[in-house]
């Protein structure tokens, strides 16, 4: 048996994995499952995304409710979020750090009324599981949900079809969530998502998933959207993609994460992993930086390009990149030295043997247009 049969044996199949099959999707391994790359084209389909509105299945991802005593505190033990500060409802950015302060993996989580529900990426999930309840006491309860369903309804849009199908919805503003009921079905729904674009986070039972899809993409403005699109309009958005743009060797700072270990309280008690190097890099700044890149001509440079010094010599990495369509142009992601992180800095970079030139650009490319207010 070639290694490629054994592959083929070992991916799992989302729940809607049928679904995508009869409406065309061009289904690829990623994280471990068949997901649909595209259905009608990428370009299309990303273009549809930030005029109307895109369905995208995200049940790849992992989907964690964590509940017990003290969980406030030994959250905050593995992550440097200020998770007491996080109401009701409400959602938060956030990082499992390694010892070292490197990035295990970035996720979102929310407070629910019997705990922290949590959403990690697909690729480590099971690493964050493991992680999680051997650095968590016995008395944290972890519940995998996998028996749920992640739909990302996502462009501006998205309120006025999830509106008509969801009552009170629409209420929801940017990073927070509530508890809604589509024809007996309980549903999650948040209003975020990984695209830049205003939209919502659907967790459903996994039997009931495409009967909401059915629903969904029966609204006018919503058509089916695979991951080749959610990766370039994430790009456009500055919204980093672990396992690509973030590993355990990158710390916050070097990310351009900053933000995600901002809370005062947090930094004054330091109880976090890696918690004396990241506040460091915070007052001196990190060695090499994230950096956002418009790239000259028309070619795309993709991942794992070199980033070049003055005398040729390689000093990074392109760790994303492709063709923006919004922007109609190709851009990158890259990890350069400090002194050359500046916007406006002109960098050179290697792509098999091809010297391209490109600029360092204000991220995001695109600007985000979620829906904020108090709530």
């Amino acid at each position: 048996m070639s290694d490629e049969a054994e592959t083929e044996i070992e991916l799992q199949t989302l729940p809607l994995d049928a679904w995508h099959r009869a409406r065309g999707g061009r289904m690829v391994p990623f994280a471990g499952y068949h997901m649909p790359v595209q259905y009608e084209g990428i370009m299309a389909e990303h273009l549809w995304v930030r005029d109307s509105a895109g369905l995208f299945d995200v049940s790849h991802m992992g989907q964690l409710l964590l509940s017990g005593p003290n969980l406030d505190d030994e959250l905050e033990k593995l992550i440097p979020a200020d998770v007491k500060g996080v109401k009701l409802h409400g959602q938060k950015y956030s990082l499992l750090l390694a010892d070292n302060g490197g990035i295990l993996d970035d996720l979102m989580f929310t407070r629910w009324e019997d705990g922290i529900y949590m959403v990690v990426n697909g690729a480590v999930k099971y690493d964050d599981i493991a992680h999680l309840r051997d650095h968590l006491p016995d008395e944290i309860t972890l519940n995998h949900m996998d028996e749920q369903a992640l739909l990302a309804l996502q462009g501006p849009k998205a309120a006025e079809a999830l509106g008509r199908l969801v009552p009170g919805v629409t209420d929801l503003v940017f990073m927070t969530g509530g508890r809604f009921d589509w024809n007996g079905v309980p549903l999650w729904i948040s209003r975020s998502g990984y695209t830049g674009e205003d939209g919502f986070e659907i967790s459903v039972p996994g039997d009931r998933a495409e009967a909401l899809a059915d629903a969904l993409c029966a609204e006018p403005e919503v058509k089916p959207i695979g991951l080749g699109a959610r990766d370039s309009l994430r790009l456009e958005a500055d919204l980093p993609l672990y396992g690509h743009d973030l590993d355990p060797e990158t710390t916050p700072l070097m990310a351009a994460l900053g933000f995600a270990v901002a809370s005062k309280r947090r930094r004054e008690e330091a109880n976090y992993p890696g918690a004396a190097r990241i506040l460091a890099e915070r007052e001196q700044g990190p060695v090499v930086k994230r950096v956002g890149l418009l790239v000259e001509g028309r070619q795309p440079v993709r991942e794992g390009a070199a980033v070049l010094d003055a005398d040729g010599s390689e000093v990074g990495k392109v760790t994303s990149g492709g063709f923006a369509p919004t922007l109609g142009a190709p851009i990158a992601m890259a990890y350069v030295p400090a002194a050359m992180a500046e916007v406006g800095t002109r960098i050179q970079l290697n792509q098999r043997g091809k010297v391209h030139e490109a600029t360092v650009a204000a991220m995001p490319f695109v600007p985000h247009r979620y829906v904020r207010g108090a709530k």
